[in-house]
Formats: C-alpha cells, sequence, structure tokens
C-alpha cells in the first residue's frame, strides 16, 4: 500500500466512528455552521496569492513543528498579508484537530481550508460546523463523478473547492464548478517534487480557472519561478512551519515578494 492507501483506509475508520458519536443534526446545530463563509477566489485576486499552512508533520518529513499554538502562527499569516489560511485537520499522519480550526476562527478574518482528505459526504457537514470556508478534494482518493457530487455539496453548505491534481489524467476531474485547482507539485505516492511538471498541467487547464500551486516550494526563487509562470495562488506550509518562529519566517518571505 502506498501512504495515500494507508490514510484513506484509516480516514473510513474516523468518519465511522464519527458518526457514530456526533449526528449530522448535532454538527449543523453548531454555531460555526449558519456563519456567513469568505471567499478564497477573491481573496487569492486581491492580496498575495499566499495559502499559508499550518501543519505540525506529515508522513514524507515527520514532526516539522510541534511547539507553536495555531493562532499564534496564523494571526501573523493574516497580519502580514495572506490570502488564506490552510489547516491540517488529519490527526494520525499529520498531527492536526478540529480544535485547530474552531482555536482561530472567531480571530481570523480570511479564509480557511480544511485540509484533509475527504471521501464522505460527512466530512463536509464536520468542515462547515468548524468554521471552514473551503474544502479540498484530491483527485487521486476521488472519482470524477465524486468530485462533481461533492463540489455541488460545498456549494450547497456555502463554502469554496479548491480540487487538487497531479497527473494528466486527473484532468478528467476538472468541471467548470470549481472554484480554484490546485496542481501538486510534490507526487502523493512517492512525495517526489517537480515544478515543470506543475506548469504543464497548468497548461492544459482552461485560461480561466484560477491555479494553486501546492507544495514543495522551498524558497523565494521556487515562487517567483511559478508566478511567472502564470499560477494564481500558492500554497506554502513546511517553509514557513519548519522554522522556530513561523510567523516570522512569513514576514519576512512576505516583504520580498
Amino acid at each position: 500500500m502506498t501512504i495515500l492507501d494507508k490514510i484513506i483506509e484509516r480516514k473510513k475508520e474516523e468518519i465511522a466512528a464519527a458518526k457514530s458519536h456526533i449526528s449530522l443534526d448535532q454538527l449543523k446545530d453548531t454555531q460555526s455552521f449558519g456563519r456567513a463563509t469568505y471567499s478564497l477566489k477573491d481573496s487569492i485576486k486581491n492580496k498575495s496569492g499566499i495559502i499559508a499552512e499550518f501543519k505540525r508533520q506529515s508522513p514524507s518529513k515527520g514532526i516539522i513543528n510541534n511547539s507553536v499554538e495555531p493562532l499564534e502562527v496564523v494571526s501573523a499569516y493574516e497580519n502580514f498579508g495572506a490570502s488564506g489560511i490552510s489547516i491540517l485537520t488529519d490527526h494520525d499522519f499529520f498531527g492536526g484537530n478540529f480544535n485547530d480550526i474552531v482555536s482561530v476562527r472567531n480571530d481570523i478574518k480570511i479564509p480557511i481550508l480544511r485540509k484533509d482528505f475527504m471521501i464522505d459526504e460527512y466530512q463536509f457537514y464536520e468542515a462547515k460546523s468548524i468554521g471552514a470556508d473551503v474544502i479540498l478534494l484530491i483527485a487521486s482518493c476521488l472519482s470524477p463523478a465524486q468530485v462533481e457530487e461533492f463540489t455541488a455539496l460545498a456549494h450547497e453548505l456555502k463554502m469554496e473547492v479548491l480540487l487538487e491534481i497531479h497527473t494528466e489524467d486527473e484532468l478528467k476531474h476538472f468541471h467548470s464548478k470549481i472554484d480554484l485547482v490546485g496542481i501538486n507539485n510534490r507526487n502523493l505516492k512517492d512525495f517526489k517534487v517537480d515544478l515543470q511538471h506543475s506548469v504543464q498541467l497548468k497548461n492544459q487547464l482552461p485560461k480561466e480557472a484560477l491555479s494553486v500551486a501546492e507544495s514543495g516550494i522551498y524558497n523565494l526563487e521556487d515562487f517567483k519561478f511559478l508566478k511567472e509562470k502564470g499560477f494564481d495562488g500558492f500554497l506554502m506550509g513546511e517553509y514557513f512551519m519548519k522554522n522556530t518562529d513561523p510567523a516570522k519566517a512569513f514576514e519576512e518571505f512576505a516583504s520580498q515578494i
């Protein structure tokens, strides 16, 4: 099994357990479920384009940063011009949890992406209940029909969708209702990074599609290269989180773009 296969198998177990403890009606009864959401599409167009990520660990890197609090980091991301915040909610493989979003939601006035492996409708109601504005759909985990179905559900819940692709075959998952298309510079099966591959995929998307370069942006040169190639957004996590002070790292990076 690949790492992705293992994550999905574990995710199915987590969802089954969650459904047995919290009903859809209970999720709908939360304070955040009725809040107005922020648009990542608009924020990317009007700000830096950076979706700055709060991430404690990953399967490929292990522990990245386990010593900082979410609000301390993401408030700095917002203050220094991030277009949006990405927060990992997968626990077993990325060290995240729902409270990482809940604990910052009322203090952050820009969009929050729930970054997780979304394979069941129940997770969309979870995302809305904890205060997410945007949902990540990973093409390698879903069929094109599921992407279309989940996009419709997200929109019904007033959330936007970021579709993540990595291969040419996954271009068929794109459809006109998708809000943003993320192209993962890192292959989820072997975790190798190839920026040129991402550029080639981006060039096959409709010109009007808002494109986001995801992962593997290791320095200012990578960022500038991808921006010159026409990417609208840039999802960056490890670059900032690997620092003792991610907030300061983001401030310094933002001052150079």
